[in-house]
């Protein structure tokens, strides 16, 4: 899927180019990130690159991946560039990573996000969350690097107790340890709880962006959350498909206001720090959230009871709405709404379609 040649799509990069940031702390630097090619890596490589064009940022990227040939597709505007370089690694791997002359950061973007992964591979989604992430940190360390950044996730909240409407970085609802589903969350709180560990012992710098349920156009095709289903179902103008009464109440964000929060929160927040990356303009139930895809994609909505392999995969959260204003405080706002920023999604990935045709 080539991006490049959509127009929305490099506005929404070139807009984030243009946010008043600390860029400066970027220049002349080098950044090794894992998880690339994925839907905030992809997007976050692209702003990097585009930078370097538009303002000379001279920001090297090293794009950390399993396999070359998908990452030289993803990134075929830069992947012959002196700023780009992709390392063939896979994060489980406790093999050393090739020395690099100097590295400035270190990202570890790389999780099983969906949940076929987290049902069909639940040891892969422990292990990349705290195996993965203790590499990278190793890594991190062996080559000073100036800052780590660790991207966990809405889901360690767990399930909301009651008591709040919305989670801050300091609440901690019920998470039953004891089932298959609660790999992902535990695994995303035992890597946090590591990169504190290794601020303590090993007076390292680490920052920690907790992402919501993220989308936008470079989502994997692959990918089996709900709204990614719904949008690749509604693009097709095929039905949408929703698997419960709809009634679960989520944070969402749009793939440009998450990579504006990461690098918010990678070039000012503080170290040590949890940081949600969140608005309340983008909460909605998901029915209601089947029900706007579906107007904007001239579908209809229908209901379907999922199998067992993929209800093994879902949340139980039936209500995880995350409180932003501490990432605020940093200077960040979102740019889209939850229906601006589908319209946006859906719009661009209509376009790539019909121009592979």
């Amino acid at each position: 899927m080539d991006l490049y040649s959509n127009e929305l799509y490099m506005e929404d990069v070139r807009r984030i180019c243009k946010k008043d940031l600390p860029w400066i702390s970027l220049k002349d630097k080098t950044i090794m990130l894992s998880g690339a090619t994925g839907l905030i890596g992809s997007f976050l490589v692209d702003v990097i690159c585009e930078k370097n064009i538009t303002d000379n940022l001279n920001c090297r990227v090293l794009a950390l991946g399993r396999d070359k040939q998908k990452a030289r597709n993803r990134f075929s505007k830069y992947f012959e560039s002196s700023f780009f370089s992709f390392i063939r690694y896979d994060v489980n791997d406790n093999n050393v990573l090739c020395d690099v002359a100097s590295i400035d950061y270190v990202l570890h973007l790389a999780s099983n996000t969906h949940p076929i992964q987290y049902s069909t591979d639940p040891i892969g989604t422990i292990t990349t969350n705290i195996l993965g992430l203790q590499n990278m940190l190793d890594f991190a360390e062996r080559s000073h690097v100036a800052r780590v950044v660790f991207a966990s996730s809405n889901e360690i909240y767990g399930e909301n107790r009651g008591d709040v409407e919305l989670f801050d970085e300091t609440y901690c609802g019920y998470i039953d340890s004891n089932t298959m589903r609660a790999g992902y969350p535990e695994s995303k709180r035992c890597g946090e709880a590591l990169c504190q560990a290794y601020i303590s012992q090993k007076g390292m710098d680490i920052v920690i962006p907790r992402f919501t349920r993220s989308y936008g156009p470079t989502m994997q095709m692959s990918d089996t959350k709900a709204i990614s289903q719904f949008i690749k179902k509604g693009i097709a103008a095929e039905n949408i498909v929703l698997k419960s009464q709809g009634m679960q109440y989520y944070s969402y964000t749009y793939v440009a206001d998450a990579v504006y929060g990461l690098l918010t929160v990678l070039l000012m927040g503080h170290c040590g720090e949890a940081y949600n990356i969140s608005d309340t303009s983008s909460d909605i139930m998901l029915k209601d959230l089947a029900s706007i895809i579906a107007e904007i994609c001239g579908s209809k909505v229908e209901y379907d009871i999922p199998d067992a392999i993929e209800s093994a995969g879902y949340s139980r959260a039936t209500k995880a709405r995350l409180d932003g204003s501490k990432l605020k405080a940093l200077g960040w706002s979102p740019m889209y709404d939850i229906r601006s920023g589908l319209t946006r999604t859906i719009e661009i990935l209509k376009e790539n379609t019909n121009s592979s045709l």
